[in-house]
Parts: structure tokens; C-alpha cells; sequence
């Protein structure tokens, strides 16, 4: 008797830890849904929407100019942002605030990334922090999930004249 529920509970054990493993690979290197709080992303993801996040592309280097991305946050690694890519490794980008009157440039260094929040007079970015190394990036954002009427694809950013080309 003693070894039959021994062996029932150690055949239970197992499969919570493989199972345990499965959903943490699965979590950690394919993807995941997240609920992102606070102004900054608006109009393109308001307070409390759900979105999908996967993070084959931080493996694969494939993040591009323009991606809504999930970072650890550079001031609190307890939590995570959501922002705009604007500038990668190289880029030259505005450095300034949409309302200052002279406007400053600097350069993307070397494996870091530039950030921006589509609500730029609401949001803590790398104007704030400075350019943001890409390993604290966790994953990029593919489609939003809720609220259901607008269900889908991410529109482009607002603010496609912060993308600099030269």
C-alpha cells in the first residue's frame, strides 16, 4: 500500500516538473501574453490592453527600427516597459524633446537600442535613461489580444518623424 502511493506521488512529482520545465522554456523563449499599464504607449496600446509578446526575435538579433518591445526597466529590473524601438546599434537619433526649441542628435552605441514611448509628452524613455543595452530586451510585441474590437496588428508609430535616416 505504502508503495503504491509512494510511487503514485513520486510519477505526480515528475510530471510537474517536466511540465513545469515545458511551460518555462515555452514562456521564456517562444512567447507569451502581457498586460501593459500606464499612458506612454498611446494612441497604439491604452491602459490595461493585453498583447502577445514573443521573443525569438532577441534571440535572433531580428528587432528592427519601429518594433514595440518589453524591457526590463534601466531604473526598476524588478519590472518592465513597453516602448518603441527608434534607433538601433549606429543609428544617429534626436536625443530632444518634441517641445524643445533647439534639438540635440547622438549616436546609438554599440549593442544598445534607443527607446521612445508613442506618448511622448507621458513617457519615460530613453530621453530620460539614455540608450538601453539589448540584452534587458525580454521580447517584441506582435498583435493585441484585448479589447476584442481592437483585436490584431500594432498600427505604426505617431511619431514616424523621430526616425532619423541619415
Amino acid at each position: 500500500m505504502l508503495r503504491h502511493v509512494l510511487g503514485k506521488t513520486f510519477r505526480f512529482l515528475g510530471y510537474t516538473v517536466q511540465y513545469g520545465c515545458i511551460a518555462h522554456c515555452a514562456f521564456e523563449y517562444l512567447g507569451g501574453i502581457v498586460v501593459c499599464s500606464g499612458p506612454s504607449m498611446e494612441p497604439t496600446i491604452q491602459n490595461c490592453d493585453i498583447v502577445f509578446s514573443e521573443n525569438l526575435s532577441r534571440h535572433f538579433y531580428c528587432i528592427r527600427k519601429g518594433d514595440i518591445v518589453i524591457v526590463k526597466s534601466p531604473n526598476d529590473p524588478k519590472s518592465n516597459i513597453c516602448k518603441r524601438v527608434i534607433g538601433l546599434e549606429g543609428d544617429k537619433v534626436c536625443t530632444s524633446n518634441p517641445s524643445d526649441f533647439l534639438k540635440s542628435h547622438s549616436y546609438v552605441p554599440k549593442g544598445h537600442v534607443w527607446l521612445e514611448g508613442d506618448n511622448l509628452r507621458n513617457s519615460t524613455d530613453s530621453r530620460c535613461y539614455g540608450p538601453v543595452p539589448y540584452g534587458l530586451i525580454r521580447g517584441r510585441i506582435c498583435f493585441k489580444i484585448w479589447p476584442l474590437n481592437d483585436f490584431g496588428f500594432l498600427r505604426a508609430s505617431p511619431n514616424g518623424h523621430r526616425f532619423l535616416d541619415d
